[in-house]
């Protein structure tokens, strides 16, 4: 019987909007526990342990962490595209009216923490890390704001979501401009060979999602070689898959149910264990008020919602667009501050930005800490004025 019962509860525990958020702290919390005891060594050789395939005309032979990095986040990346256009037909981003608000306070959710961040570190070293506190963590935020149930207006958690998908396209196009390098035309032009294919199988109408995967994974392959940041080809994948705004499931909503588990649950959570396990060091606390590290937490904590409150002042007194049904500017506050749960994204583009690895866990740890500050006060301020709002 109690065996029955763990089973239950473990099946209602994925079930929940909140597990994916929850497993991933689990395994932030582990993989740093992890990295400052005796066994950080073994970890670390783990990670460095090259795994793949070499010849002279095919060259996949990689450490895994870079095979999660650049291979498994490339999946992410394919929900988040999934994602993206599954909103632009039908949902929030699917007409101007909708769209205006989270777009506009998307841009500027990333372009207010971008300035932050460099009026510290403009003309230093690590003036390259200016894309770190422009990026959102949706699992995250969503998992925040989806435990303050409906003490809030549903309305709200909407906006985040949609404010969080245009944020991170935002984030996939500043990787692919911004910090890619050396690109190869060659290897590019067999990748649009690809896309060339799937873009005329969309237009054959080509039902089943799971054939795109087939060229998606060549486009993968050049992508990564041609210079442009592999994580891309997801995206580019995702946006060839065929969807529709009827009720009827479409091809893309089929593949889109069928990644969401094994991305909350597998890819995230795994990618969050690879690269938080930071061995802490007296400089690296130290680098917490050093211009790296103060760029980074006010960026997130302070520019992340300044820029998506101002945002939504101008729409609203320019009549662009209005607020959330049922919310104030304290609920956006509020939003903006979860906003600021930069986490996954904001890990990935510092692994980007930085050669030094000194630079790269200075930031993962004003990331660390920086977001778990976000996520609370973010929560307390919506659950108060949640609160309130109801009285």
């Amino acid at each position: 019987m109690s065996q029955l019962i763990n089973l239950e509860v473990f099946k209602n525990f994925f079930k929940s909007s909140n597990a994916g958020g929850i497993l991933l702290f689990i395994c932030v919390i582990l993989s740093l526990i992890i990295a400052n005891t005796s066994a950080s060594g073994s970890l670390q050789s783990l990670l460095d342990t090259v795994i793949g395939y070499e010849s002279e005309s095919i060259h996949l032979n990689y450490s895994v962490l870079l095979w999660i990095n650049d291979g498994l986040m490339a999946i992410f990346f394919l929900l988040v595209g999934l994602e993206i256009k599954r909103e632009i037909v039908e949902g929030e981003l699917s007409s101007p009216k909708k769209a205006s608000l989270p777009i506009l306070c998307a841009i500027g959710g990333a372009i207010v923490p971008a300035l932050i961040y460099l009026s510290f570190n403009s003309g230093k070293e690590t003036a390259s890390g200016w894309g770190i506190p422009m990026a959102t963590d949706i699992a995250f935020a969503l998992a925040v704001i989806g435990m303050l149930g409906n003490r809030i207006p549903a309305s709200l958690k909407v906006f985040l979501a949609a404010l969080a998908i245009v944020d991170d396209l935002i984030a996939i196009l500043v990787i692919a401009f911004f910090y890619s390098s050396g690109i190869e035309t060659t290897y590019l032009l067999y990748a649009g060979i690809g896309m060339v294919i799937l873009i005329v199988m969309n237009r054959m109408n080509v039902q089943n999602p799971y054939l795109y995967l087939i060229p998606g994974l060549f486009i993968w392959y050049f992508i990564h070689h041609s210079g442009i940041h592999a994580t891309i080809a997801g995206v580019l994948v995702a946006m060839t898959i065929p969807t529709n705004d009827t009720a009827a499931e479409s091809p893309l909503e089929r593949l889109e149910h069928a990644l969401v588990k094994p991305v909350n649950f597998l890819i995230i959570p795994l990618f969050a264990f690879a690269n938080t396990n930071i061995t802490l060091e007296t400089e690296m606390v130290e680098g917490l008020v050093a211009p790296l590290g103060i760029g980074i937490s006010l960026g997130l904590l302070l520019g992340k919602p300044l820029g998506i409150l101002v945002m939504t002042f101008i729409c609203s007194k320019l009549g662009i667009s209005s607020l959330p049904e049922g919310s104030t500017f304290k609920h956006i506050l509020g939003v903006g501050l979860l906003a600021g749960i930069g986490f996954t994204m904001s890990i990935f583009i510092s692994i980007l930005s930085f050669s030094d690895p000194l630079h790269i866990n200075e930031a993962k740890l004003s990331i660390l800490l920086t977001s778990l500050l976000a996520g609370v006060l973010g929560y307390i301020v919506l659950s108060v004025f949640g609160k309130k709002t109801q009285l």
